[in-house]
């Protein structure tokens, strides 16, 4: 929050920013007076300390636009320089969203926080937990990536794990997990074995790899999520189907890490018991 400040001082922030945005815009007194439409000798005005004076709100705001900054942040209502439609495209941005979890974007997402902890949301069992066997099947019928594309970003991810960069939070309904060992709604049609063997990966997985990765298991009936993703404190994606809604404004980022920790304190299953779970899950597919 700005603090209030006397028509003196602001007289003279301005007159500073003014400056520092001609600067960064390598423009001249006489070009801002060509792109605002004002005289030489009234730019001159705003810049000369012996005659401080602040312009009336037209001429900030054409000031403002010439040199591509808000006018409020020239007469220090605000501490960025960003035009408002600016800074809402910082902090929140659609991107489009491959059909598989791994995709490039995420990826890049994964690597710009290397080094923090990444709190994760699956729609299901994130690709780079599944078996090459599962992916095929799974892939096989995608109009986006292809299965081999699929489990190159896959190993691509498992590299990324390997390598220890991050810590990884996972929390997934015990339903899903449910469902998958059953082959019932969007695992119908895949094989008994199939599931054994990727039901034994995951298992062996959250055991190996315990505790950079931790997965937790919440009752859907009791909590809810949609996907989503934190990574560390810098951006907080939702994933809505075809796209990701991604956030970058801290006060959303820590919003969507507050709930990921609340699906955490709630959930039915620690990470330090899954392992064990799975494993009589697999063991009840006959």
């Amino acid at each position: 929050m700005i603090s209030r400040i006397d028509k003196r001082a602001r007289t003279a922030a301005f007159r500073s920013r003014l400056a520092a945005a001609m600067a960064l815009a390598e423009m001249s007194q006489s070009g801002l007076a060509r792109a605002t439409g004002a005289d030489r000798s009234t730019i001159s005005q705003l810049l000369v300390a012996a005659e401080p004076r602040l312009p009336n709100a037209h001429l900030a705001a054409d000031c403002a636009q010439a040199l591509g900054v808000s006018s409020d942040w020239l007469l220090s209502l605000t501490d960025r320089p960003e035009r408002p439609g600016e800074l809402l495209d910082a902090a929140v941005s659609l991107s489009e969203a491959s059909r598989t979890v791994v995709d490039a974007q995420l990826l890049a997402w994964q690597r710009e926080a290397a080094g923090y902890k990444i709190r994760h949301v699956p729609a299901s069992i994130p690709d780079f937990l599944k078996t090459e066997a599962v992916m095929r099947w799974e892939y096989a019928a995608s109009l986006g990536q292809t299965p081999d594309q699929a489990i190159g970003a896959m190993r691509d991810r498992v590299a990324e794990l390997n390598a220890g960069t991050s810590d990884f939070e996972l929390a997934m309904s015990i339903g899903e997990l449910d469902a998958f060992a059953a082959g019932a709604g969007y695992w119908r049609g895949l094989g008994a074995e199939f599931r054994r063997e990727q039901l034994a990966l995951l298992a062996a997985r959250c055991k190996e790899y315990y505790p950079t990765l931790r997965l937790f298991l919440f009752d859907a009936r009791r909590v809810y999520s949609a996907p989503v993703t934190v990574f560390g404190p810098l951006v907080g994606v939702i994933y809505v189907g075809r796209f990701y809604l991604a956030f970058r404004e801290a006060r959303r980022v820590r919003s969507l890490t507050e709930h990921f920790d609340w699906l955490l304190r709630e959930a039915e299953i620690d990470a330090r018991d899954v392992a064990q779970h799975i494993a009589k899950l697999r063991d009840s597919i006959v």
